[in-house]
């Protein structure tokens, strides 16, 4: 990955996903998600049962989106949604439900290619774990680069083992990195997610972490404050003892945030901040604040502060 000194000007504050994606395609690009059925190693009993213990996937599955559907009809079901949004675009096929990539590569393949067979699918968005990402689909989904959109989406979640093990994750930080540098220099975007405020995260860890996802070869960064949800294991542990959980509040975040900002990568472009959860899904925290209104602030905080991505980072 090429470094280079804060590319999008002071003005723009950060490297911001969104602007990457208007630079590269000539109009305007949505994302469609889609369940294909798909589980999880620490769900099947391969490393563990019930999941990640904060994990509720219908608290972001979109309704057309089932595994009940065809891989087709989720596409078009969902494209037909976004056409009564926006004017003429095309789309990327978003496997995001578990892990899209836990599976046998006859499977996956027909899958995958399913959704490619669509006139306006130009390409995928893969969610999966670090430790379910074999050399053989890396491998196909290298030839697949050569003549289509493909990101990769690795739930990395925390950088210290105690937390991904209180969490019932199943893998290790180690494992996240060695995936990561396996799957570079492969025309594959390669996207990072952490979620802020796991049991055994201190704040300055969480600061940490970022810094180091950072470091290694990634496009993207997807950072989300824990939320306590309705339905999950958490909501339980919650229930029993909340002291156990770094909760932030709103301002604090934000705050955090822009601590982020200064001290990852400037190369690194930053996907998203925070996660909504549906009415009704949410135990704690509650900001009642929505994603663009969270972008807004944190603009306006990085002018505030003087500061933009990377002004502390240091190789």
């Amino acid at each position: 990955m090429t470094k280079t000194a804060y590319p999008w000007g002071h003005e723009g504050r950060y490297n911001d996903f969104p602007s990457y994606f208007k630079s590269r395609f000539s109009e305007r690009i949505q994302k469609v998600s889609i369940d294909a059925g798909f589980t999880c190693p620490n769900r099947d009993g391969s490393k563990g049962v019930g999941g990640c213990t904060y994990c509720n996937n219908n608290s972001f599955n979109p309704e057309y989106c089932s595994p009940r559907k065809s891989v087709t009809e989720q596409v078009e079901e969902g494209i037909a949604f976004f056409n009564s949004k926006y004017k003429a675009q095309k789309y990327l096929a978003y496997f995001q439900a578990y892990s899209n990539t836990y599976g046998h590569i006859d499977q996956i393949k027909s899958l995958y290619q399913e959704a490619l067979s669509h006139e306006k699918v130009i390409g995928l968005v893969i969610g999966t774990r670090p430790d379910c990402v074999s050399d053989e689909v890396l491998d196909y989904l290298e030839e697949l680069a050569k003549n289509y959109y493909i990101g990769i989406e690795y739930g990395v979640e925390s950088a210290n083992d105690e937390a991904l093990l209180a969490i019932n994750r199943g893998h290790t930080y180690r494992e996240a990195e060695q995936c990561i540098l396996r799957t570079a220099n492969r025309g594959i975007h390669i996207g990072a997610h952490l979620v802020n405020g796991l049991p055994y995260d201190s704040k300055e860890e969480m600061l940490e972490h970022a810094i180091r996802l950072s470091k290694l070869p990634i496009e993207s960064l997807k950072l989300h404050q824990l939320q306590i949800l309705n339905h999950t294991q958490m909501a339980k542990e919650y229930e029993k003892d909340p002291e156990r959980f770094y909760l932030f509040e709103f301002e604090e975040y934000l705050d955090f945030i822009v601590d982020v900002i200064e001290r990852v990568s400037p190369d690194v472009m930053l996907e998203r901040f925070i996660n909504q959860a549906p009415p009704g899904w949410l135990i704690a925290p509650k900001w009642g604040i929505k994603n663009y209104q969270f972008v807004n602030k944190l603009n306006n905080l990085l002018k505030e502060r003087n500061t933009w991505q990377g002004r502390l980072f240091e190789e």
